[in-house]
């Protein structure tokens, strides 16, 4: 009896993992786990492309290769032999878990339709937390782009960030945001850590694209 209450208040906690497949396997693995009960996230994104002289709307992959889901890491078994199933992602011979706030974020993006497109890796950089707006509470690495603000989300275990247009009258430095306790909205008095759109582009010169944060005054971590 005391064996049996031992081994039910051991739970193995869901986390999120990142799973390596076969090219162009996205899709039917994620739908051949989603029949196994698992819960899983295939970021995809619309290209549109001319087909028999039409132009026709698709839903491709953002991270090709790749399928995310949430599963115990002890039970991974039935995970591993699905077939287009190549590994699971991790750091040395075990599986790391994703951080969860990552995924939060690009499932959020994703979920309202907005315009999302993979750059190169970015990992440094002020963060700022999204206050307003459909995607409020997304945290992500402010970028100028043409003199334009964009928010930068990454999956730091898988190399691969993805930009997205954003307003600047929703962004709050994440910094001030924590020292508010969180609070959703800064009060008045603090409205000078919104970023000034004006002056993000008056400093932007011939900056190329993604190349250039914007003004330190934003504050960092």
């Amino acid at each position: 009896m005391v064996s049996d209450i031992e081994d039910e208040s051991h739970v193995e906690p869901r986390e999120w993992f990142a799973i390596a497949v076969k090219p162009r396997h996205e899709k039917s693995v994620a739908q051949a786990l989603d029949t196994k009960g698992y819960e899983t996230f295939v970021p995809l994104y619309k290209h549109r492309n001319r087909y028999a002289a039409r132009l026709r709307d698709f839903e491709l992959p953002l991270f090709p290769g790749y399928v995310f889901s949430r599963f115990e890491l002890f039970k991974r078994l039935p995970v591993m032999i699905t077939p287009g199933v190549t590994r699971i992602l991790g750091v040395g011979p075990n599986p790391t878990p994703l951080d969860p706030n990552e995924i939060a974020s690009l499932r959020k993006t994703l979920d309202k339709a907005l315009s999302a497109r993979t750059i190169p890796f970015l990992q440094t950089g002020s963060k700022v937390r999204i206050c307003e707006g459909p995607l409020q509470g997304v945290l992500g690495i402010i970028v100028s782009v043409r003199g334009e603000p964009r928010i930068v989300l990454s999956a730091t275990l898988l190399q691969r960030s993805v930009m997205v247009e954003v307003d600047s009258s929703w962004l709050v430095s994440e910094g001030r945001h924590l020292a508010q306790g969180g609070n959703k909205e800064a009060p008045a008095k603090n409205a000078s850590s919104r970023l000034p759109a004006r002056e993000s582009r008056a400093n932007s010169g011939s900056t190329s694209e993604g190349s250039r944060e914007l003004p330190n005054r934003l504050g960092g971590d």
